[in-house]
C-alpha cells in the first residue's frame, strides 16, 4: 500500500521556487502522524531526509543545507503536507518523496519500508 502521493515538481530557474504537495492516498489520513520529505539525487547518493513535521505541526526539523530557503508546513483538513522551497540551486535537483514518519519528528528520522513509498516528485533546478 502506497500511503502518501507526491506532486509539485517541476523544472525551474536557479533562484526559482516551487511547492510541493504531499497527499494522502487510498484513504490515508496523515492527520496522525508526522510526515518526512526524502529526495534522491541523481548520482546515487542515497535517500536524504530533507525536512520534517510533527503531527500538529507544531515541532518542524530540516537539513542545515536547506534552512533558511525550504518551509515544511501542513493543513490537516486537506489532508495535506508541503514543501516549500525557495532560492533554489543546482544541488537541490532530486526526485523528493514524502512518507509518513517512524516514531517522531527528528533529525535522521525514518520511513516506511520502500514499497509504502509513492512515485516521488521530480525537481530540476537548470538555466
Amino acid at each position: 500500500q502506497v500511503y502518501l502521493v507526491e506532486s509539485g515538481g517541476g523544472l525551474v530557474q536557479p533562484g526559482g521556487s516551487l511547492r510541493l504537495s504531499c497527499a494522502g492516498a487510498s484513504g490515508f489520513t496523515l492527520e496522525h502522524y508526522a510526515i518526512g520529505w526524502f529526495r534522491q539525487a541523481p548520482i546515487a547518493k542515497g535517500r536524504e531526509g530533507v525536512s520534517c513535521i510533527d503531527s500538529k505541526g507544531e515541532t518542524t526539523w530540516a537539513l542545515d543545507s536547506v534552512k533558511g530557503r525550504f518551509a515544511i508546513s501542513r493543513d490537516n483538513a486537506k489532508n495535506t503536507v508541503y514543501l516549500q522551497m525557495n532560492s533554489l540551486s543546482p544541488d537541490d535537483t532530486a526526485v523528493y518523496y514524502c512518507v509518513p514518519v517512524i516514531g517522531i519528528c527528528q533529525p535522521h528520522f525514518s520511513g516506511p519500508e520502500y514499497h509504502h513509498w509513492g512515485h516521488g516528485t521530480q525537481v530540476t533546478v537548470s538555466s
